[in-house]
């Protein structure tokens, strides 16, 4: 599971590194580059992409968003990570003002490339994620996401609607402080190479994936966009809902 919250005491001190503009596919974003040191640990780059006004706003679409080389760089099925990625870019760009965090040493849900690896094999074995990474003798999860809730923080975010499936990041990026006006799932569609890993994150790691109840084992192969396009929708966080009302292509 995710490392523990952290403390006031704790929390990570961020360094401004600089700020530039990035034109990219979905437009213009701010790029801003931070240096965080949290304690025990060498200090770790990480960026940010804006858009639009997010200071004082009263509500920001956000996806903080884990390192994935396989996944975000060369777009392996294995995950659904450069999916997500690419779906959060579309919505932020769509909405005309958001932010996404992008967290580097996150790699393999912290455990790194090598090890991500190795993890990868022992899946080829048929092992899952879960059962991988503790054959290892590793953490399933060492993710903090301290550091994600202090560049938002640095960059006058609020009050955000934030783009996850996984409650334990929700949870944590509250504790330190995020307000979170609402949860927007950020499902993408299945394929037969990354269904079981899907799977594992819905049942072992309670990751909130409703469109899985309804997948066969099957899912069909398809060469469209990674993706397939994004599937959103909104959740309320004061009502703790799962279900969706209509943000879909925000």
């Amino acid at each position: 599971m995710p490392q523990d919250h952290a403390t006031p005491s704790q929390r990570p001190k961020l360094r401004l590194v600089a700020t530039t503009t990035v034109p990219t596919r979905w437009g213009r974003f701010t790029c801003h580059a931070f240096e965080a040191c949290e304690p025990n640990k060498a200090p770790q780059e990480h960026i940010a992409l804006s858009v639009g006004e997010v200071v004082g706003t009263d509500e920001v679409l956000v996806r903080v968003h884990s390192e994935c080389l396989t996944g975000d760089v060369f777009g392996s099925w294995r995950c659904d990570c450069g999916a997500q990625l690419h779906s959060a870019m579309d919505a932020i760009a769509s909405m005309g003002t958001g932010v996404l965090v992008y967290l580097l040493g996150h790699e393999g849900r912290g455990i790194g490339i090598g090890h991500k690896m190795r993890a990868y094999a022992l899946q080829d074995q048929g092992r899952d994620t879960v059962e991988a990474n503790l054959e290892l003798g590793l953490p399933v999860d060492a993710r903090s996401y301290a550091i994600g809730a202090a560049i938002l923080a640095e960059l006058g975010v609020e009050r955000v609607a934030l783009m996850t499936n996984n409650p334990a990041k929700q949870n944590e990026l509250a504790a330190c402080g995020l307000h979170i006006v609402r949860r927007v799932p950020l499902e993408t569609t299945p394929r037969a190479e990354n269904l079981a890993y899907l799977r594992t994150k819905q049942q072992r790691l309670g990751h909130q994936m409703d469109q899985l109840e309804h997948q066969t084992d099957q899912p069909e192969q398809s060469d469209a966009q990674v993706g397939g396009g994004p599937l959103l929708g909104v959740v309320s966080d004061e009502q703790n809902s799962r279900s969706s009302n209509g943000l879909a292509n925000p």
